[in-house]
């Protein structure tokens, strides 16, 4: 009896919808479990070079907790001008409370492959920063991340 490794394609993969409440969720945390839902990696069907992973819709990012001295620590770089000495920083806790979208989706994006996949696959994440989200209609299941 010959077994035989299915491979996914475009056509057999089939997608979900989660949200996933951010609220008291370290963000290291937070990222690395929605990058593999986004990758796909929690599938049988995984396979590295197609985008076999579900939507993520996050919300109340603006609630995710930073842990021991990175708050104050961390910084996040920025080019502004695109000349020297253009590079500005801003520490995660300033990017905490006035960029919690963008904080969230860096470090989601620090977690998945880069280049022509990665970016198919951050595509497919939703961030806001209170309760409200426009995916409603998609019915999205809630995925409890904190346990």
């Amino acid at each position: 009896m010959q077994r035989q490794t299915t491979m996914a394609n475009a056509k057999t993969i089939e997608r979900k919808w989660y949200l996933v409440d951010a609220t008291g969720i370290s963000l290291g945390r937070l990222a690395s479990k929605v990058a593999v839902i986004l990758m796909g990696k929690d599938k049988p069907t995984y396979t590295p070079h197609v985008d076999t992973g579900d939507y993520v819709v996050i919300i109340n990012a603006s609630k995710v907790k930073l842990t021991g001295n990175h708050p104050k620590t961390k910084k996040y770089y920025y080019n502004v001008s695109g000349y020297n000495g253009g590079l500005r920083t801003r520490s995660a806790g300033v990017m905490l409370e006035e960029y919690p979208v963008e904080l969230v989706e860096r470090a989601v994006w620090g977690m998945v492959p880069k280049g022509r996949l990665g970016r198919q696959m951050v595509k497919k994440l939703f961030v806001y920063a209170d309760e409200k989200h426009e995916q409603e209609a998609q019915k999205p299941v809630l995925l409890d991340l904190a346990k």
